[in-house]
């Protein structure tokens, strides 16, 4: 009886006993420390997008990771994160913190939800129901994105948790409020309407990729997808022999039956003319918590509490809409200090470490949304991948409370940070709030 060398099985190593007297091999029985890791070789955002990277054709991998024409604000979001410092407490009792917070009513294990982002479904086989299982299994909120490659109500019933639902409005108010009713019937808690994208954002790889939905090939892009065989199997192939070509499945019929190939998103014409009666009226229509994503300056944040919105997202869409725009974070202190307590003020944009979303909630945040993050995570390996990328956010954040010397979220206050001069004078105001 002797050893064959380890090879290739689901994604990791299986090591095989083979008998000297027929031939046949056998798996051989592994320690359960090796069954048991969850790592998936990842120990970092950084680690799962790389392993995101080559896995994912170009095109697809661009669509999620890169930013707007010159991409001033996707680096700006990572720049801001770094001219905030932590400043630690010492000889502090931390041995009972808590990362636990309170959103709208529920209470939930981490100061997290995940950010609507359409791509999942094309990065991993029904890649927004894996997404979602990681979100419930954390015990935190999923959004599902108005284009995304699965239907709301397969969300519901396969994933269950906490579900909001995205929508954007489209020059046909009523296509968008059609979506919104079909949200309310499918049982989501929560809408979050996306009001920075009035027309469609310039992402010039995606013109260059052609990366369309549904997908289209030249033979740039079937070169791409030739030479990564994973994603062709593993996630294209699976599609066309059960569901065929994704689509974007929450649009209404009508509507998906002459969709022909556009750029990610482009599908349908989004609305120029909006308002912010336009928010009025879908606060009547939802009777649930209603959220405004795309915030950047206090005044439209106190205009959406105005409104009778229950939350606003301060967000520059992940630095995929306006090039050169300031980084949430950056705004975050003073939306605070503008809203008080009427509303709950949540951020995105740029988060990779535990160590950024104490930053926001101690600027004031209530919650952070992650989005790219656990798309690596999706690619990387489906749920247990989007699970390792939630996993990691949660050690980083105890992590970090511990050496900060802070026993919980609700504790943490901008006296915990050392401040760019321009964000001083707004968190001294929201430490008041």
């Amino acid at each position: 009886m002797g050893f064959d060398p380890p090879m290739r099985a689901h994604g990791g190593y299986a090591l095989f006993v083979r008998d000297s007297t027929n031939g046949t091999a056998s798996p051989m029985a592994l320690p359960e420390a090796y069954m048991k890791d969850n790592t998936l070789g990842a120990y970092s955002i950084a680690d799962l997008r790389e392993i995101a990277r080559r896995r994912l054709p170009k095109g697809i991998f661009e669509f999620v990771d890169r930013g707007a024409e010159d991409e001033v604000s996707l680096r700006n979001n990572r720049a801001a994160f770094e001219r905030i410092k932590l400043k630690p407490r010492v000889l502090v009792d931390v041995s009972q913190r808590s990362q636990e917070i309170t959103l709208f009513g529920h209470q939930q294990k981490m100061p997290i939800a995940i950010a609507p982002t359409g791509a999942a479904g094309i990065m991993w086989h029904e890649g927004e129901i894996a997404l979602a299982r990681a979100a419930a299994a954390a015990g935190i909120p999923f959004t599902l994105a108005t284009t995304s490659m699965t239907a709301m109500e397969k969300i519901v019933k396969q994933a269950g948790g906490r579900l909001w639902f995205q929508l954007y409005m489209y020059a046909d108010r009523s296509l968008s409020h059609a979506i919104a009713e079909r949200a309310k019937s499918a049982g989501f808690e929560g809408l979050v309407v996306t009001v920075d994208s009035p027309v469609f954002s310039n992402r010039e790889y995606n013109l260059r990729n052609n990366f369309t939905i549904p997908l289209s090939y030249t033979l740039r892009n079937t070169t791409d997808v030739l030479t990564h065989p994973r994603w062709l199997l593993g996630v294209l192939m699976r599609y066309l022999l059960t569901t065929g070509m994704p689509r974007y499945e929450n649009y209404p019929a009508e509507v998906k039956s002459r969709i022909t190939a556009q750029p990610m998103g482009r599908a349908l014409k989004l609305n120029d003319a909006l308002t912010w009666d336009d928010v009025r009226v879908l606060r009547k229509l939802w009777p649930r918590t209603l959220m405004v994503k795309g915030i950047l300056r206090p005044q439209d944040a106190v205009l959406a509490a105005d409104c009778g919105a229950d939350a606003v997202i301060i967000s520059n869409h992940g630095g995929r809409v306006v090039d050169g725009a300031m980084a949430p974070v950056e705004v975050l202190p003073k939306v605070v200090a503008a809203v008080g307590k009427r509303i709950t003020v949540m951020v995105d944009s740029g988060f990779r470490r535990g160590s950024d979303v104490i930053k926001a909630l101690a600027l004031g945040a209530n919650a952070v949304l992650i989005g790219r993050s656990t798309l690596y995570g999706t690619a990387a390996a489906g749920e247990a991948g989007a699970a390792r990328a939630i996993a990691l956010f949660r050690e980083e954040i105890d992590r970090v409370l511990a050496l900060l010397g802070c026993r919980g979220i609700s504790a943490l206050n901008p006296d915990y940070l050392a401040l760019p001069p321009a964000m001083s004078d707004a968190a001294s105001v929201s430490i008041m709030r």
